[in-house]
């Protein structure tokens, strides 16, 4: 599996689940009918969305979450030899759209979510996230969604978007997808969705409807959003007509957001 290229993983568990006849080797996490839309990446809360990319070629999604930080996978951040590469060889693309971008920051530091377990198993997906810290404030006009600290229950109403690997220089999303539920690991808790997202999706933001639209409603950290927080970020997809994906809940990284942990990378 080419994580090198933002591929969302599938977690055996969840592969194992499904029928063999509904596999679709080419685009792991959409279902029988592709939901995906193309949407206007210069407004809310799509102009949070950043392209990640690497001196090696590597091409996520990440957010916005505050002024100097976006959050994105660990697994986009891995080199080879599947160890984690310097924050200097890394870049964030600001309003990214058919080859163009608004802004351009640099990475000045990393921290990741700890131990990393390369075979995937899904323990191992608790701890794939990255934050990083840029070189300098993000443009205006992009502004930084809020983190929500509470996953939000099943059935709850989310949206998913971000630079596919098929459609790779427009933001594409789903925005008629919902939690299925928390699915609890040795390490921590895993929030488990039907949002149609494939490669390139890995990072991208799993939003949520604040309930006062202006954040902190629904236990999210305060801040501009225009009525969406950050719910999760997605890290991991299967096949089949039903697909149940994965995401690593906000809360696994709010503290590295606001700068509560070590010392970064």
């Amino acid at each position: 599996m080419a994580i090198l290229s933002g591929v969302l993983v599938a977690a055996p568990l969840f592969v194992a689940a499904l029928p063999a006849a509904a596999q679709n080797p080419l685009l792991p996490g959409i279902g029988a009918k592709d939901r995906r839309v193309v949407v206007d990446a210069s407004h809310a809360p799509w102009n949070s969305l950043v392209k990640v990319q690497s001196n090696l070629g590597a091409r996520c999604t990440g957010v916005l979450v505050a002024p100097r930080r976006v959050v994105t996978a660990a697994h986009c951040l891995l080199n080879r030899a599947q160890r984690f590469l310097p924050a200097s060889s890394l870049h964030v693309l600001f309003g990214y759209e058919r080859g163009e971008y608004r802004q351009h920051r640099a990475v000045a530091a990393l921290e990741t979510g700890g131990p990393y377990d390369k075979e995937r198993r899904l323990d191992g997906l608790v701890g794939d996230w990255a934050v990083l810290t840029l070189d300098g404030d993000a443009p205006e006009g992009m502004p930084p969604l809020p983190l929500a600290r509470v996953p939000p229950d099943a059935g709850t109403p989310l949206m998913l978007g971000g630079y596919s690997q098929d459609r790779a220089h427009l933001v594409t999303a789903d925005t008629g997808c919902a939690a299925r539920g928390i699915n609890d690991t040795d390490r921590g808790p895993l929030l488990v969705h039907d949002c149609d997202g494939t490669r390139g999706v890995s990072g991208a933001a799993l939003l949520v409807r604040t309930a006062s639209g202006n954040g902190g409603g629904d236990g999210s950290a305060d801040g501009a959003g225009e009525g969406w927080a950050v719910a999760g970020i997605a890290v991991a997809a299967v096949s089949g007509p039903n697909p149940r994906n994965i995401a690593v809940p906000s809360a696994a990284f709010v503290a590295a957001v606001e700068g509560n942990t070590p010392s970064l990378r």
